[in-house]
Parts: structure tokens; sequence; C-alpha cells
């Protein structure tokens, strides 16, 4: 397949184009451009290079969210359950997930490195093949996978694994779905059923993702034209894997404690970690060009009328993925992920129907080296003063320890020992009026645990003392914020 890379630098030579920097725009652009299975090897030796440059030259902390996925890990490998014994806003599945990789791999956070980029190279290769199968564009092209590649690396944790990228892997998966649904003379009774699930899983995944079930709902109807048993089997398929998860809790006895606390988890108070302008700074280039190509496809050409359809389903896609940042309540550009798709349709549609061919050249440039490099060095500035990275911890905990509060160094060498892992969505469960039964099961839940050492900056461990006074005798109060159990 090396003849087609090999023509397209023959016709660079003979143009007489022939200094270094306008031909590498040549070879790139038209390299990737090309209907070719083979230029997948290109999207994946680009991302081994970014790789190896974030990892090696650059390597970033570990955020604040990535050690409490680690330490839910560790906590649930040792036989708890996460509502029941846990605290934590995390989805049921993601909690399973997380407690597999840590009996792999411990705290290694190499692994959450290779497996969040196996994870965006899956997704990459879905999206791009499901461009093509379902003719999104009037010509098959492998833009879309390096687009995609290369809004990937907006931020660095966006490339890591997380709970919205392993839901976003099924919600990907849904979307696949609803665009089969564009095709006519499709049988569609698989396909609902299975947009469902996926959507389901994402949800367990990711409770955040909740919102897209409406999603699912509004477009099944009014585009994919969805009738009232096909409605009926897609929404038998998404509450499949939440029934399931139920029926886990309640055979292991937490279902009351799970249908009490994932509720409370959109109501806890936000973790603002990035602001929106620091999203804004990195994302005005990629945004300008999919706000450009939406009017190029709608505007300056014609489309088929499954186009239009595959254009709406995006559309509605990107609103849908804006409106569940009223809900995150851990606000970092790894939630960022669920708009990378709809974003790589529209930066595609630039680049295929733009006819200043030099001007695309460079804006794909700019995209695909720009963006990562800038975006490297944006963040890098960012360290030093961001509560997103976990600082070095002063005192070396090595026991295990329980924090009621923001501050999570001291987990960096000691583990989990009680049941509030996520503070915010901790004050809410502990500031709940509670009747005997209920006070019964909270005390229950600490005596279980037993931490050796409470850090309670924020005097909330103190009160609860004077609820139970079993819990005073055991604990004594060493220094200002500090609790040690009693030999």
């Amino acid at each position: 397949m090396w003849y087609k890379f090999s023509e397209i630098v023959g016709q660079a030579l003979i143009s007489g184009k022939t200094n270094q920097t306008h031909f590498s725009i040549i070879t790139l652009f038209s390299f990737f451009k090309l209907n070719d299975p083979f230029r997948l090897i290109g999207i994946g030796i680009y991302i081994l290079l970014l790789t190896f440059v974030y990892l090696i030259f650059n390597p970033f902390p570990t955020t604040g969210p990535q050690l409490m996925w680690m330490l839910l890990g560790e906590r649930l490998g040792e036989g708890y359950y996460l509502y029941q014994d846990v605290i934590d806003d995390i989805g049921p599945l993601s909690a399973g997930f997380f407690t597999f990789v840590d009996y792999l791999f411990g705290r290694n956070m190499l692994a959450y490195e290779v497996i969040g980029r196996l994870l965006i190279s899956f997704q990459i290769l879905y999206w791009n093949s499901m461009l093509i199968k379902f003719k999104a564009f009037d010509i098959n092209t492998y833009l879309p996978a390096i687009i995609m590649a290369a809004l990937f690396h907006f931020s660095f944790d966006l490339l890591s694994l997380s709970p919205a990228l392993l839901g976003s892997t099924f919600l990907i998966l849904a979307l696949g779905q609803l665009f089969s649904q564009t095709v006519l003379q499709q049988d569609t009774s698989e396909s609902t059923l299975l947009i469902g699930i996926y959507a389901g899983l994402a949800t367990g995944f990711h409770p955040n993702y909740i919102l897209f079930l409406p999603y699912m709902i509004f477009t099944g109807i009014a585009i994919s034209g969805f009738s009232f048993r096909q409605l009926m089997l897609s929404l038998v398929g998404y509450f499949l894997p939440l029934l399931l998860i139920s029926v886990f809790y309640f055979w292991n006895g937490g279902l009351e404690e799970a249908v009490q606390i994932w509720p409370l988890t959109f109501l806890s108070e936000k973790y603002v970690y990035q602001s929106l302008l620091d999203w804004f700074i990195l994302g005005i280039f990629p945004i300008s060009l999919a706000g450009l190509g939406y009017f190029m496809a709608t505007v300056l050409r014609a489309a088929t009328i499954n186009q239009q359809k595959q254009r709406q389903l995006v559309i509605i896609w990107l609103l849908f993925s804006v409106a569940q940042f009223f809900l995150i309540k851990k606000q970092a550009s790894f939630q960022l992920v669920i708009l990378i798709p709809g974003l790589t349709y529209l930066i595609t549609q630039f680049f295929l129907n733009i006819k200043k061919e030099m001007l695309a050249k460079i804006a794909f440039y700019l995209l695909v080296v720009g963006l990562p490099a800038v975006s490297i060095l944006y963040w890098q500035d960012k360290i030093t003063d961001s509560d997103y990275f976990v600082d070095k911890d002063n005192e070396s905990y090595t026991e295990d320890i329980m924090i009621l509060g923001d501050d999570l160094a001291p987990y960096q060498n000691a583990r989990l020992g009680g049941p509030f892992l996520n503070y915010r969505l901790s004050k809410i469960y502990l500031a709940q009026d509670r009747d005997l039964r209920e006070k019964a099961r909270l005390f229950q839940m600490l005596q279980k645990q037993m931490p050796s050492t409470i850090l309670d900056p924020n005097g909330d461990f103190e009160k609860l003392l004077k609820q139970f006074p079993a819990l005073e005798h055991q604990y004594s109060k060493t220094s200002l914020g500090v609790f040690t159990v009693k030999e």
C-alpha cells in the first residue's frame, strides 16, 4: 500500500514545491485524506509519539480524582462495597473496573495511561469505521481518525483512564447504532436493543450520562422514526444493565444504601478543578473549525437524506453533551470526552468542503500538531497553582486513614480506612436527618472499618462523636483536627 504514499511524494516533487515545510504539510494532510486502512498505522504512530512526549518529557502529577479512583479500587478489593461501605459518586460499573485494575496493577499510574489510550484507540477506530460504513461524507476518508486523535490531546487527563472515558466508550457504540438507523431498508430490531443496552451501560459507568436517556428517546422518535415497539425495545435494553446492578446490590444487602446515596451524587457541591476560561482558551480553535464545518455542510452543499439525519443526530448529541456539564461534580477536562465524536464529525466537514487547499492544510497542521503542543505547555504551566493535582504530603501516613476534607495528599502513602472517600458527597450524607434505624446503620458503617487515624480539618468527625458516645470512647484527639484510635 506504500504506492499511494509514493504518488503523493512524486506529485510534490514534480510541482517543484520541495521546501521542507510545504512538503510535510502536503504529505500529512493528503496521507490521511485517502481511503486506505493503512492510514490507521500512521494514527497509531501519532498516538505513540505523543504518548512518549507526555510520559517521558512532560509527565503530569497524579490528580485528585485519579487518587480517589485508586483508593476506591484498593478498598473494594478488600471486600467492601460502593455505597454500602464507601461513599463516592462514581458509577458502580466503573468502581468494579477500578477494582479489577487495582487487582492487576495496584497504584500504577502507567497502567491508567495505557488502558486509557487503548480505549481512545478503540473509539477512534470505531467512529471512523461508522462514518465510512454509513456514508456520512461524500468520500470515504481517514481524516476523522486523525482529527479525533488530535482532539483527545486537548488535555492530558482525556488520555488517561476515567469513568467518563469508560462510559463514553459505550455511548459512542450507541451513537453508531443510531447512525445505522439512518440507512434505509435496514433491519432495526437488534440495533434498537443495542442502543438501549449501550446507553444503560454508559450510565452504569458514569451516572451523569443518564441525560442521554432522553437523547435516545428524542432522536429515536424524531429522527430515526422509532415505532412504539422499537421504543419499548430500546427502553428495555437501557434499563436491563441498571436492573442487573440493582440485583447485585440487593443480593449483597446494599440496595437500600445505593438507592439512598445515588441520587445524592447529583446534589453535592462541585469540585471546580479547571475553569471554563481554561477550556475556552484551548478550545476556541477546534470549536471555530467545527462551526465552520457545520456552516459549510448545511449552507454551501447538498446532502442526502441519510446525511441530513446523521448531521441532526450529531448536533443534538453536542447539545445534550453540553447540558450534562450542569450535572458533573468534578469539573475537569476528562469530562469533555463526550464532545469529541461530534466535534470530529463537524471538523471533518470543514476539511472536506473548504475550497482553499492551502488554508485547509495549514488548519490541519495547527490542529494535529499545534493543539497537542500548546495544550502540554498550557497545562504544565497550571501545575503549581492548581488544586487539581495532589501535592506532596508533608506528613507521611502509612496506616489506614480517613480524611474528612478536600486535601487528599496524606493518602499518597496510606490506604483508605473508612467509608467517606468523596468528602463533598459525604457532607450531604452526614447532614441528613436520621431516625434511630438509620443512625444505627451509620454507626455500623463506621464501626465496621475503624480507621487508625482520622483527619478532620472541618470538624465533621467531632460532630459525629457527639452523636455516638461509643465512638468517643474509641478515639482520642491527638492534635487539632486529628483523631487516633485508642489502643
